[in-house]
């Protein structure tokens, strides 16, 4: 079965008074059905690879590599072809609904909208499936919710309008930034119970990118960690939880609450100057004299997980 979404050697680089290496060499696979949830800290690169993956990058920054959608290379497209299939064959939940919801238009015509930019159905018809979209979601009745203004709802409440408005139109492919960011925990089971339903039909796959590990544990089915612009880890969600391999995944872990909040030492490094081998040996307590010398490769290791680590091969 092909994949919907394959990156190969991905790099993102936004240039102006220093080059500013977002992403580096970043490659993955992404199938039908299936949830890879992207984690790691702040400023990893996490989002730099939505934004590219939606042709959502500003002017400035150098992208080379692939990024093949359903057979097609994203990056060979015009903005106009881009710009189609927005929307309409992959789409973008962002992790703001604040700032991602007009806040000046009614939650119902903001979910049909789609339908109408994308000429799927008339203005009835559009309002109809948006109707019929809270009613699949248990937001019902659904006109109890459509009159309603973003500033009327809860958080919790326009993230899953926000995700309704980006599934309407059944995409191959959704992207999920932090949709669980700033909710309690009660919503956040309610957007995860939503995101779970889009992949059940095995025809949309998920790109989750989350800060909660939590999350990612109960519904990804892969685990890919980045690191500095890099993936350091690629496993399966219960080998990386039971048995995480790389000295980055390992502290991540370390760090929640149940294992005693134990922070990861130091800071990453630059990404205008990215050191020259293991661009974790600085806060690595197991390092060698190979890692501060030479960059390593992301590599297969046991149980079919992928590292970047001298001392993990």
């Amino acid at each position: 079965m092909n994949p919907v979404l394959e990156i190969d050697a991905l790099s993102v680089t936004f240039c102006g008074k220093q080059a500013v290496h977002a992403v580096d060499r970043v490659s993955f696979s992404l199938g039908g059905g299936e949830i890879l949830a992207l984690v790691g800290e702040t400023g990893c690169g996490k989002s730099v690879i939505a934004h590219a993956v939606m042709g959502l990058l500003p002017g400035e920054a150098q992208v080379s590599g692939r990024i093949v959608f359903k057979g097609r290379d994203l990056l060979a497209l015009s903005e106009r072809e881009r710009s189609a299939m927005r929307g309409k064959d992959c789409a973008i939940v962002f992790q703001d609904p604040s700032r991602a919801l007009n806040p000046v238009h009614r939650i119902g015509r903001q979910i049909a909208e789609p339908v109408l930019i994308h000429g799927a159905g008339s203005r009835e018809e559009a309002h109809r499936r948006a109707a019929a979209l809270l009613e699949r979601m248990g937001l019902s009745p659904p006109g109890n919710y459509l009159p309603l203004y973003p500033c009327q709802s809860s958080g919790g409440m326009n993230q899953r309008f926000l995700i309704a408005a980006s599934t309407i139109l059944d995409p191959s492919l959704v992207i999920a930034d932090e949709p669980t960011k700033g909710l309690d925990p009660g919503r956040v089971r309610e957007v995860e119970d939503e995101l779970v339903r889009l992949t059940g039909g095995g025809r949309t796959a998920l790109l989750l990118i989350t800060h909660d590990l939590a999350v990612a544990r109960r519904i990804a089915d892969r685990i890919a960690v980045m690191y500095a612009g890099e993936i350091v880890e690629l496993a399966e969600n219960d080998a990386f939880f039971d048995r995480p391999s790389h000295p980055y995944s390992r502290g991540l872990l370390q760090s929640l609450p149940e294992h005693g909040f134990v922070p990861i030492p130091g800071s990453s490094p630059s990404p205008v100057s990215p050191p020259p081998g293991c661009r974790f040996q600085a806060r690595c307590r197991d390092g060698k004299a190979v890692c501060g010398g030479q960059h390593p490769d992301l590599v297969s290791a046991a149980d079919g997980r992928m590292v970047r680590c001298w001392q993990c091969r």
